[in-house]
């Protein structure tokens, strides 16, 4: 067997001129049967392997979507990207993964490579959404999707959940389980997420006519299981007096890391502390306590997104468009006993 085959070896094998190789490869009906079956003998026994990347660099753009996730570690990004690969496979695309761990470097050098790639559309969840660098990307003829995130402005089509709404729904939760302290979890406050969260809790809080000191914010330098766990080594520390008797946890990674730390210290969920998660990730229903959550249609923001920047990339009258999904709380008996 001949490795690396190439197209003048087929056709040497097979007794014809490159440009009918080239025809089998691209425009077989334009090829006799017979000769069309020597020409396919010839790769089978050379080995030859289509250079896909090349066609597609010649032909100007991929058979490929991209997806750059904020944090691969965070289940919530990876039912996006299933969401994102159902829509590419019945666009019969391919769908490439990036993670750029919350890291706007790691982000733009991500987006550098998908533009050399020649990639059919982009779809980003960046660590900024009105990040310079995306707006460079569209402007030399990349289609573009945010995806979980909003911008400033509507230059991009977005898709992203009323994360506002969803903060308001946890904290009314919690209201009408009685809890009147209660802790908001969560951070850095640079994620607009966590902006909006908060902002959203904010607003039931204050609606609720209750003290703004007993709607205590515990910040977090980022959304992971460790950071709950010393959320909860904090709230521990409190005074009884001053110690929430729920929490708010901004994403459910922190919730789960915060259930595992008040179970741990042998106090039970939720009759020492209730807990509101967000995302409703897999786990977040499998957990030994299973976890309220204010649910996001995780799978649908990527389908939709992906519909999206498809759109763009193919109908010369696109418009931009904004979605945006409206979350659910699911109780469970982390707040339901």
């Amino acid at each position: 067997m001949v490795r690396n085959a190439s197209v003048k070896d087929v056709a040497a094998a097979a007794g014809v001129s490159l440009g009918t190789v080239s025809n089998v490869l691209n425009r077989p009906d334009r090829v006799s049967p017979d000769t069309r079956e020597r020409v396919q003998r010839a790769m089978t026994e050379l080995g030859f392997v289509r250079n896909e990347s090349a066609r597609q660099l010649r032909a100007g753009t991929s058979r490929t979507l991209a997806y750059v996730m904020l944090d691969a570690s965070n289940p919530f990004f990876t039912d996006v990207a299933a969401g994102i690969d159902v829509a590419a496979e019945a666009a019969d695309l391919s769908l490439m993964l990036f993670n750029s761990r919350n890291s706007s470097d790691r982000e733009h050098s991500h987006l550098a490579l998908l533009e050399q790639q020649r990639v059919q559309g982009v779809l980003v969840t960046p660590v900024d959404p009105d990040s310079a660098a995306l707006d460079e990307l569209a402007q030399r003829g990349t289609p573009v999707v945010v995806v979980d995130r909003t911008r400033a402005d509507q230059s991009f089509c977005s898709v992203a959940v009323d994360d506002v709404l969803g903060g308001r729904l946890a904290i009314e939760h919690l209201l009408d389980r009685g809890h009147v302290r209660v802790a908001f979890v969560g951070g850095p406050a640079t994620l607009g997420q966590v902006r909006d969260r908060r902002q959203g809790a904010r607003a039931a809080w204050k609606a609720a006519g209750l003290p703004r000191e007993d709607l205590v914010e515990i910040a977090t330098t980022g959304l992971d299981v460790a950071q709950g766990r010393e959320a909860g080594q904090r709230l521990a520390g409190m005074t009884a007096k001053r110690r929430p008797t729920a929490a708010f946890c901004a994403n459910d990674l922190v919730a789960l890391g915060l259930l595992q730390q008040v179970i741990g210290a042998g106090q039970h969920v939720p009759d020492d502390l209730a807990i509101v998660g967000y995302d409703d990730i897999e786990f977040a229903a499998a957990a030994a306590v299973p976890l309220t959550s204010v649910r996001q249609p995780r799978q649908e923001l990527g389908r939709t997104a992906a519909e999206l920047v498809l759109d763009e990339a193919t109908n010369p009258a696109h418009d931009h468009r904004q979605v945006l999904f409206t979350p659910e709380l699911v109780a469970r008996a982390s707040t339901l006993g």
